[in-house]
């Protein structure tokens, strides 16, 4: 424990942790905003069309089952040993999940909010979407943003396992060159912090604040 907090010390006072971390998180929410609207649009298409969600639908629940660290051979072909490879595969690590929860949010939507909605001239375009969809669909939305940000983390990682360049996942392959299992050992352990910090205090607030915003709970407690 004493020599992983030395790593950690080490790591901040060099600046190597810090620097890591911040091309990781850079990468990472890149990738994950870019995974989110397109998920977002692909669960809305797949909701509200019958056709595409019976032709291309199935081939998301297929691909969600392929791990994104098998794409990677593709995007270093593709992208070469970049920063572009490893946001590729961050993207479809997440996409995949956001897709799916946001178009079972949106089946699961009451008829009966559709139809007041079109009744009150909303029409079926995007004011349908963000004004009558989105909050409703949201609680199944955002189990699906928290569950994506965890599946965008192990692309990432993994990712960077691999490829070239400076972030965490780098780190770690460098202490496992050199058995190194303090340094292995405080990523580890930062990868965690940061996830739990996220998911606690951005994603959790963030949820309770649109639930309130959107009438879905009471500010009573």
């Amino acid at each position: 424990m004493l020599q992983t907090f030395q790593a950690f010390y080490d790591g901040l006072v060099h600046g190597q942790l810090l620097e890591a971390t911040y091309q990781s998180l850079k990468r990472l929410l890149m990738a994950f905003i870019l995974a989110i609207v397109v998920g977002t649009v692909l669960g809305f298409m797949f909701a509200r069309y019958r056709l595409i969600d019976d032709t291309i639908g199935f081939l998301v629940v297929a691909l969600q089952t392929i791990p994104s660290i098998a794409w990677l051979p593709f995007a270093i072909i593709w992208f070469g040993m970049s920063d572009f490879a490893v946001i590729f595969i961050t993207t479809l690590g997440a996409t995949w999940t956001m897709a799916m929860a946001s178009r079972t949010g949106i089946k699961n939507i009451p008829t009966l909010y559709i139809k007041a909605a079109q009744t009150m001239g909303t029409g079926n375009g995007l004011r349908m979407f963000y004004q009558v969809m989105v909050p409703a669909a949201f609680p199944h939305m955002m189990t699906g943003v928290r569950v994506a940000w965890a599946f965008a983390w192990r692309a990432l990682v993994a990712g960077e396992l691999i490829a070239k360049g400076v972030g965490l996942g780098q780190l770690l392959q460098d202490g496992r060159n050199l058995a190194d299992t303090a340094l292995m050992l405080c990523i580890v352990i930062i990868i965690a912090v940061l996830g739990t910090i996220s998911d606690h205090f951005c994603f959790k607030r963030l949820e309770d604040k649109l639930l309130v915003r959107y009438g879905l709970i009471s500010t009573k407690k």
